[in-house]
């Protein structure tokens, strides 16, 4: 899947971006060690998210990753740090 075409990110409102993302994958960054990626379904003002097709990701202090599948979550936005456009990059890729 390809990242939403945003023409002129500096004037876009967050609220907006979310919207464009909507049935599209993202990468969701958490509190802690845990990442996500995911199909957003929707999302609310709180950035309360119905995701899909979720692949979770919790790295151990010695650096192992274990990977989860989920079929549909709701996720509490309070633990949510970033949300990023697009598909998780493979283990080891530069971000």
């Amino acid at each position: 899947m390809s990242t939403p075409s945003v023409p002129n990110a500096s004037r876009v409102l967050p609220s907006a971006l979310m919207e464009e993302c909507v049935g599209q994958r993202i990468w969701v960054l958490m509190k802690g060690r845990k990442e996500m990626a995911a199909t957003l379904r929707g999302f609310d003002m709180y950035v309360n998210m119905v995701l899909e097709d979720v692949d979770e990701f919790d790295t151990d202090a010695q650096g192992k990753v274990t990977q989860t599948h989920l079929d549909k979550i709701l996720l509490n936005g309070n633990n949510v740090t970033f949300i990023i456009p697009g598909e998780r990059p493979p283990d080891g890729a530069t971000t």
